[in-house]
């Protein structure tokens, strides 16, 4: 993620013009200029760039993650409208981050049936638009209210593109040793999960109730974060910084 030449574009020759050259830059192309539209399509690859190192979690696949961001740069070109009076670049980069999100999703390691992603597309884009409209989260249960479908299958569609983690995937470290997603796998061995639990109840005394509340419904019931959101009345992201919290509590307890 951090090469200079990214799908044969050497990134560290890219041009950098002001906003007042972007501005004139677009009514020539606008107008109909191609020398300007090339000119303007290299003078924002440094935008692809700068989301493409949002993405540093599939740094395996940076030169296509570039070359599809490309191709939202060039739609956002194409839809700009200059009478919105904003930043071509506010504009363009959620086209950017779509389409690679679009290509991330498509291109997952687990195949997922047309009509499960096609709910899914549908789900996140009612969220989009009421995130950007009302400046807030929805539940599932209101995307689902909205599509006129069952909470369950919004939950199980968005649950079937997320990405797929490793059973190597480290979850802490200390410097020293790692511990990784495997490492956290149950034994099946009786006296240690005596002893587990135990330590476990006196750990968990530790956490506040809404803590509680979120891995009880997490580990012992199975809900996904999306359904815990939709049940607690918080956002994804709420239950799920709450959960990593609630997690960190209890593995300094056991350290």
């Amino acid at each position: 993620m951090n090469r200079v030449v990214i799908s044969g574009v050497n990134t560290s020759t890219l041009p950098k013009l002001k906003n007042e050259e972007i501005v004139k830059l677009m009514r020539e192309v606008k107008a109909g200029d191609e020398f300007a539209r090339d000119k303007f399509v290299v003078a924002n690859l440094r935008l692809v760039l700068s989301v493409v190192q949002r993405f540093s979690a599939h740094s395996d696949k940076a030169d296509d993650m570039f070359q599809v961001g490309c191709v939202g740069l060039i739609k956002a070109i194409d839809n700009f409208d200059e009478s919105l009076n904003v930043k071509f670049s506010t504009y363009a980069v959620p086209m950017i981050i779509g389409e690679i999100r679009r290509y991330l999703r498509d291109n997952n390691s687990v195949r997922v049936s047309r009509s499960i992603r096609d709910t899914a597309y549908r789900a996140l884009k009612v969220k989009e638009e009421i995130v950007k409209k009302f400046n807030y989260e929805p539940t599932p249960a209101e995307i689902a209210k909205i599509l006129d479908v069952d909470e369950s299958e919004i939950n199980f569609a968005l649950d079937a593109i997320s990405d797929t983690i490793s059973l190597n995937e480290p979850v802490y470290t200390d410097g020293n040793e790692t511990v990784r997603i495997m490492d956290q796998i149950a034994s099946v061995n009786d006296d240690e999960n005596l002893v587990e639990k135990m330590t476990l109840n006196d750990a968990i005394k530790n956490l506040s109730d809404r803590e509680k509340e979120i891995l009880l419904m997490r580990y012992y019931v199975g809900k996904t974060q999306m359904e815990v959101s939709g049940e607690v009345g918080i956002s994804q992201a709420q239950v799920s910084r709450l959960e990593k919290t609630a997690l960190k509590t209890l593995r300094n307890f056991f350290e």
